[in-house]
């Protein structure tokens, strides 16, 4: 199916813009909650490790456009009922941690939270993506609380080093042309590239745990 035209979406959000912001609200109430459990986790853990193992939290809202066309590509019901039931990426929250194991030892924790659902598991640190792409994805659910009652939503968690998001994020600013083959030597490039920042996350964690054996001995 083709990618609606702006004339499309601008009848489809008078149909639906109601239900839409209610629904986009819901979400962004999700991602406050996910945020709020990794800040605690975070001030709790500093505690035990004497170090902040999280180095920022970002949340991002998949735009009305970005949401259009995905349901439009897989054939989806174009409809906020469509949303909810079929898309898992509308709210995102990102947790940068400094080495990989805290990307584990986040992710457990968080996991082991009897109000977080885990829906699917995608690790791309243990089998980076074809281009090198590193990453841990969590779709999970949790409840909101809302004034009347509880609503379970959908958040989708990227945990990343500091290394895998700077590669990511560089990534997709040369890759990101609509209707441009990368050139192979280009995708060659940024594959060796995300080689050595796996090295480097490797190396760093490896040097990390040195001086910390040294500092307890």
């Amino acid at each position: 199916m083709n990618r609606l035209t702006q004339q499309e979406t601008q009848e489809w959000l008078r149909r639906y813009a109601a239900p839409y912001k209610e629904l986009m609200a819901y979400y962004r109430c999700a991602m406050m909650e996910v945020s709020t459990k990794f800040q605690v986790l975070n001030e709790e853990l500093s505690l035990q490790y004497d170090r902040n193992p999280i180095e920022s939290i970002r949340t991002r809202l998949k735009s009305m456009e970005s949401i259009m066309d995905k349901l439009s590509r897989r054939n989806l019901p174009l409809t906020v009922q469509g949303i909810e039931e079929n898309l898992n990426d509308v709210a995102g929250v990102r947790v940068i941690c400094a080495f990989p194991s805290d990307i584990y030892m986040l992710s457990e924790a968080f996991l082991k939270q009897d109000d977080i659902t885990l829906i699917r598991k995608k690790d791309y640190i243990a089998e980076p993506k074809d281009n090198g792409y590193r990453s841990l994805h969590l779709i999970i659910e949790t409840p909101i609380f809302l004034h009347d009652q509880k609503k379970m939503m959908k958040v989708e968690v990227q945990f990343r080093t500091i290394s895998m998001d700077w590669w990511a994020s560089l990534e997709h600013r040369i890759r990101y042309k609509k209707d441009i083959q990368m050139e192979e030597h280009i995708h060659n490039e940024l594959h060796e590239c995300a080689q050595i920042s796996a090295a480097l996350d490797q190396r760093m964690e490896r040097i990390h745990r040195t001086s910390e054996s040294l500092r307890d001995s």
